[in-house]
């Protein structure tokens, strides 16, 4: 019997791309589950998720360690993430487009080395000042693997298993994340905050090199040019469309509200009546795992049962930790934490591929999109979100994140009513 080929053929009927500098092939070659280019493939980017969000998030630990270093408070504190998921969030637009005219392995790859470099850069800094400029640079480099992770997945994945791709990458997202998290937050009780980001900094960059060495090239991917025009034209394709602006304005909601909670309950378990160490607080980053699980799981179910039938139950599943983030039992808080962190990358898993489906052209551009309004989320509520902690303490943050999940959840339910796209039933 002949072995079995690594990837299969499948023809498509594909629209003509916006600005394309060539006339598309009628056939691509996918890859499929099961096969070395699929482990290749999902490995790499598992790591550049994780590098993508170690760097992005192993400031949080450290917040009320700068409130009282730098004598500010906790909304100020919270800058040095969020100039971060701005210059990310503005990068976006940039650096989706930029893929298009010129590869997403080449762009990546610049992107994750060029921020493990500047983490290395910001943890040398003599100043406050000089450590939000460096995370600056940080977002900003870090936005050319964010935007283009997801198209390179759509693109490169056999459609029947984007799902299963996109949970895995995610769930390298909140490894990294909780790494990042979990190293610092341990680290900064017996080394200074400034070694725990040069510890981050090296781990960033042993993981570029295994993305670089490991990612395929893509197969699938077809230039397009950097016309201004062309790019204006995809832009407003995008918005035309019947799910994806609500789809942006989700990633807006519900990072905003992930944010939020993580940004500031370190506050709360630090002080009265509980009292935890710097440590603790960091090991708690532990709950992660249960986003890893989610985000592989709830993205191969909605392969199976469809997008609009498991969206918005995540979000109710988000709502449900919140609410038990509120009682007063150290246990129930730390279970709240895991349960919403299980719903939001469950719903971030779904809502991701949910893009790659419906953007039918220029989908650099739209994965921007998403992004953009994801790490906008993060920045605006992110900080918001400690004018409420200020006044209100825990009580205040609830509220504040509650209304998030209350209009996420209505926008969820008009997507539950969008009618499928031609011959794709589980959209």
């Amino acid at each position: 019997m002949p072995p079995r080929p690594l990837v299969k053929t499948a023809v498509v009927s594909r629209p003509v791309s916006l600005g394309a500098a060539s006339t598309e092939p009628p056939r691509e070659v996918f890859i499929e589950k099961g096969t070395p280019l699929f482990l290749r493939t999902v490995l790499a980017l598992f790591c550049g998720g994780f590098a993508t969000f170690a760097l992005l998030y192993c400031v949080q630990p450290m917040m009320p360690m700068l409130s009282q270093e730098y004598a500010i408070n906790a909304a100020q504190s919270s800058l040095i993430l969020s100039i971060s998921t701005a210059t990310l969030a503005i990068g976006l637009l940039i650096t989706g487009p930029i893929s298009d005219r010129f590869g997403r392995k080449p762009v990546m790859v610049a992107a994750l080395f060029c921020a493990a470099l500047s983490t290395l850069a910001s943890a040398v800094m003599p100043s406050w000042e000089g450590v939000l400029v460096t995370r600056a640079l940080i977002g900003l480099s870090l936005s050319g693997v964010a935007a283009v992770a997801m198209t390179y997945l759509s693109e490169e994945i056999h459609p029947q298993h984007i799902g299963l791709a996109m949970g895995l990458y995610i769930g390298g997202n909140a490894i990294g994340g909780m790494s990042g998290r979990l190293i610092t937050g341990v680290l900064i009780d017996f080394v200074s905050w400034h070694t725990a980001l040069q510890v981050i900094g090296l781990l960033a960059l042993a993981a570029a090199l295994l993305f670089w060495k490991v990612l395929p090239e893509s197969r699938n991917f077809r230039s397009r040019s950097l016309n201004p025009r062309s790019l204006l034209d995809g832009f407003t394709l995008h918005f035309k469309d019947a799910g994806l602006p609500w789809l942006f304005l989700e990633a807006f909601l519900l990072m905003g509200g992930f944010v939020t909670l993580f940004n500031y309950i370190g506050y709360r378990l630090l002080a009265e009546p509980y009292h935890m160490s710097q440590a603790l607080v960091g090991l708690l980053s532990i709950v992660y795992l249960a986003g890893i699980y989610s985000s592989a799981q709830i993205g191969a179910l909605a392969d199976r049962l469809g997008r609009r039938q498991v969206f918005w139950a995540s979000i109710l599943v988000m709502a449900a930790g919140l609410g038990m983030t509120l009682l007063s039992p150290l246990v129930l808080i730390i279970a709240g934490m895991l349960v919403f962190t299980f719903g939001f990358f469950g719903a971030h898993s779904v809502a991701s591929s949910w893009i790659g489906r419906r953007a039918l052209v220029a989908k650099g551009q739209a994965s921007s999109l998403y992004l953009f309004s994801y790490y906008a989320g993060s920045s605006v509520a992110g900080t918001l979100g400690g004018v409420f902690w200020h006044y209100a303490g825990w009580n205040g943050i609830g509220l504040f994140i509650g209304a998030l999940l209350a209009i996420a959840l209505l926008v969820a339910l008009r997507l539950s009513k969008l009618p499928p796209l031609t011959g794709n039933v589980t959209v």
